[in-house]
């Protein structure tokens, strides 16, 4: 359960593989009666209201993208060096452009470790200044779940998190489907 509780952590599926996932759809099979909601924030509309230096600030940044060191953020024990070399850290683009229809989104959360090139705070701080700007209520959608919803949402411009409820006094069963991305984001 410590494990899971990484994703009460905003972030985006598998951002932290070489090839991030496309897409994710969460089919709710046992809901808890109350909480467990899952919480998403548009990475695109929070881009588009970004100021326009801030934008050309963003432009050509490489984020590194770290299981471990979004696992570490909970406990540094919990990735041991098996899942470390099974999981290394990959670089991926701070701006993505959708290839279908041209719009642009920054790629954040809690995988995104620090920014290539910048100083490791600064470029945490940078991130994180990113994710708590997308997390704000006008970006986000809650969705209660009740049993047999589906959800699906793109993983390249959408942070998610799942919030808490009673796990000592409800289950909450869920299946998820990840579809692949089609290609890095960023360069090695």
């Amino acid at each position: 359960m410590i494990f899971n509780s990484g994703n009460e952590m905003w972030h985006s599926d598998s951002s932290f593989k070489r090839i991030p996932a496309m897409a994710s759809l969460l089919s709710g099979r046992e809901v808890p009666p109350a909480g467990g909601n899952t919480e998403f924030a548009s990475m695109r509309a929070a881009y588009t209201d970004l100021p326009a230096e801030k934008k050309r600030q963003l432009e050509g940044l490489v984020a590194i993208h770290d299981f471990a060191y979004s696992r570490g953020l909970i406990d540094p024990t919990l990735i041991g060096a098996a899942q470390q070399h099974e999981t290394p850290p990959v670089p991926q683009a701070v701006v993505r452009s959708n290839p279908v229809n041209g719009h642009k989104s920054f790629f954040a959360g809690a995988h995104a470790s620090y920014i290539r090139g910048l100083p490791v705070e600064e470029g945490r701080a940078l991130l994180q200044e990113l994710t708590a700007f997308a997390t704000q209520p006008q970006y986000i959608y809650v969705h209660q779940w009740q049993p047999k919803d589906l959800v699906m949402w793109d993983n390249r411009c959408c942070l998610h998190r799942g919030c808490v409820w009673d796990k000592a006094k409800y289950r909450r069963v869920m299946h998820r489907t990840t579809v692949a991305g089609d290609g890095p984001t960023a360069h090695e």
